[in-house]
């Protein structure tokens, strides 16, 4: 199960903790991350999609209890330089992967991203690809880490994600319907 919101996220995996299901699901915090929201993220989930910044990754490390397995994370990449978008860019996330890797409670996975809509999808196809692109990179660059999710694509897009390689997706919207603003 993905959240968008650590809070919302927090009270469901509470609510659900101590049901049949409950232990056997995994939870995925796929919202922008702060600061203060990291100590909920490091001790209620078990991946992250949104790391951005080293800061936040060695919080998630510090915060996360002994007892847990590693929290696994993927890098968020803002592959098309939306101006609006949460992400670090491509050219830097080499070394952002380089700095996560080493930290103790975390286990790097691979890269996350979500793009600014397209004209049409054969472009939405290539800002995909572009992140398939700077993924490999990294698995050349890292050879003793598993890299082994790209973790692109949502409703809009998900046809051109899986396309281009997408190992994750996130279809919040075509399960649930639009979130209703509150």
């Amino acid at each position: 199960f993905g959240e968008n919101y650590v809070q919302e996220g927090v009270e469901k995996i509470n609510a659900l903790t101590h049901t049949e299901v409950g232990p056997h699901l995994v939870w995925h915090c796929i919202g922008p991350l702060q600061s203060n929201k990291t100590r909920s993220v490091a001790e209620h989930f078990h991946w992250v999609h949104t790391v951005d910044r080293l800061r936040i990754a060695q919080r998630l490390s510090d915060q996360r209890p002994a007892h847990l397995p590693p929290l696994q994370v993927c890098i968020q990449v803002n592959v098309d330089g939306g101006a609006n978008k949460s992400g670090i860019a491509p050219e830097q996330a080499l070394e952002l992967a380089r700095a996560v890797a080493v930290l103790p409670r975390l286990r790097l996975r691979g890269l996350m991203t979500i793009p600014d809509p397209a004209a049409d999808d054969s472009a939405m196809l290539a800002v995909h690809r572009h992140t398939v692109e700077v993924w490999r990179e990294l698995q050349s660059r890292l050879p003793g880490i598993c890299l082994d999710v790209l973790s692109m694509g949502m409703t809009a897009d998900l046809e051109a994600a899986i396309q281009a390689g997408s190992t994750m997706v996130r279809v919040g919207t075509a399960i649930f319907g639009q979130r209703q603003k509150t």
